[in-house]
């Protein structure tokens, strides 16, 4: 267990409802005693009165954003309140609307007095979910790195817009930061429990939360399995955020034992096909072959199938269930509950500045010939490198290497030992102007031969 004094970052752009969720941070009845720095843009500080409970510790920052110029600041305040550690139990730092969180993520890797005392426990990005989609049309810099940087993603204001509509804004984050838990709210009310004590850059501990942290893309979000005796069924279907939807049947019977995610690798190919076009009240005919449900001019679909004998069937559909009503019903129009089932990090087209990368590579990597290419990527590319995270294998070396990165800063550490399991590399990488195919050639050469 750490000894060091965990850090949580809170940024988000102008009136996204950063004060809204200090406070309630601050009222709730977590037993935690907790020491705030707040950063508000321009010679006059925030008004005291807007952050509640005087028995917070509550410093001011008033000579602008956090940034490599002021970062001296931080580093004076945070020293300041080591002094007094015995008061608090953490820190939260607000910083001003027009910040890059990146500068401030830094301090706690450059700065050796910093790095000692405190550790970055994450960064959380609230998000206008009403008015972000204008400041993302037009790249702003700062909403990018935000987002970019961000452990904790709130969409805020969800009362503001239709659900369709949020549903598209967080493809489009998820599409910019697949790393990031997501949550939906209205006046700042997402869970305190899962946005205080997230071991953000921990990998470790952050996959042990998610499992699927690190998981490769799939251009699915969702499988699940059903055990099914022979008889007639058929999906039910509403209207959702697209006019069609990728859709794809596997027969698992002589494989019950695997799970969702191990029947991933086996069905991807196909369902990254076309797919044929089916229509309302038509049969999916063919088992592993990739169909496109027609989901346009009804309110409700049905698409039928027909088993002769017991099966275990495998679905995998391109969204989840829950945005198109997705239901499973028999002949007794009974809804069937799958027995297994995986959402997945799903792939997207992505189409802002910021986008991210994930990368899967079986094996070990030549340690100097890894150390000097990404040594090398980091100085020609560091600058558009917002976060890296990853776990790979090094040749003759028994434990996982696990590290991060944020922009030109490197560290890692070991992880758990590979034992009898086949090294398997996985990388993520967030930032602007990437080059997958690149990224993946580079690294394929760094493998051991």
């Amino acid at each position: 267990m750490s000894n060091k004094i965990p850090v949580t970052v809170l940024t988000g752009f102008l009136g996204s409802g950063k004060t809204t969720l200090l406070n309630r941070i601050l009222s709730e009845e977590h037993g935690l005693r907790i020491a705030v720095i707040e950063n508000e843009f321009g010679e006059i500080g925030i008004d005291q009165d807007l952050v509640i409970n005087a028995n917070e510790e509550i410093f001011e920052m008033n000579n602008g954003c956090i940034c490599c110029t002021v970062r001296g600041d931080l580093i004076r305040i945070l020293a300041e309140l080591a002094e007094r550690k015995d008061k608090f139990d953490r820190v939260i730092l607000e910083t001003t609307g027009m910040a890059d969180p990146g500068p401030v993520a830094q301090t706690f890797f450059v700065d050796p007095s910093i790095s000692e005392l405190y550790e970055l426990d994450g960064i959380i990005t609230l998000v206008d979910a009403k008015h972000i989609s204008a400041h993302l049309d037009d790249s702003t810099d700062e909403v990018m790195a935000q987002v970019a940087f961000a452990d904790r993603i709130i969409l805020n204001k969800a009362d503001l817009v239709s659900k369709q509509d949020m549903l598209s804004l967080k493809k489009r984050l998820q599409d910019m930061n697949q790393m990031a838990g997501f949550y939906s709210a209205t006046m700042a009310d997402a869970p305190i429990s899962e946005l205080l004590d997230i071991g953000g850059f921990n990998l470790q501990r952050a996959m042990e939360m998610k499992p699927s942290f690190l998981e490769p893309e799939y251009p699915f979000e969702w499988g699940g399995i059903w055990q099914l005796p022979a008889g007639q069924y058929r999906f039910q279907l509403a209207n959702g955020p697209d006019p069609d939807m990728a859709f794809l049947l596997s027969d698992v019977s002589q494989n019950t034992v695997a799970s969702v995610l191990e029947l991933a690798e086996s069905v991807f190919v196909e369902f990254s096909k076309e797919g044929e076009a089916v229509s309302h009240q038509q049969t999916l005919v063919d088992i592993e072959k990739c169909y496109r449900l027609q989901l346009k001019g009804r309110n409700q679909y049905d698409f039928l199938l027909e088993l002769t004998e017991t099966t275990h069937i495998a679905v995998f559909s391109q969204h989840t269930p829950e945005e198109f009503e997705m239901l499973l019903l028999n002949q007794d129009d009974k809804v069937l509950t799958p027995i297994a089932e995986h959402f997945f990090n799903a792939e997207h087209e992505h189409n802002d500045a910021v986008t991210s990368v994930s990368i899967e590579l079986s094996g070990r990597f030549d340690g100097d010939i890894i150390n000097a290419w990404l040594s090398m990527f980091l100085q020609e590319k560091g600058a558009d490198i917002y976060r890296m995270k990853g776990v790979f294998g090094i040749q003759d070396e028994e434990h996982r290497i696990v590290y991060q990165g944020v922009h030109m800063l490197l560290g890692a550490q070991f992880g758990e030992p590979w034992g009898d399991e086949i090294a398997t590399n996985r990388m993520v990488f967030i930032g602007k102007n990437l080059d997958e195919d690149y990224i993946r050639f580079a690294l394929e050469k760094c493998l051991y031969k």
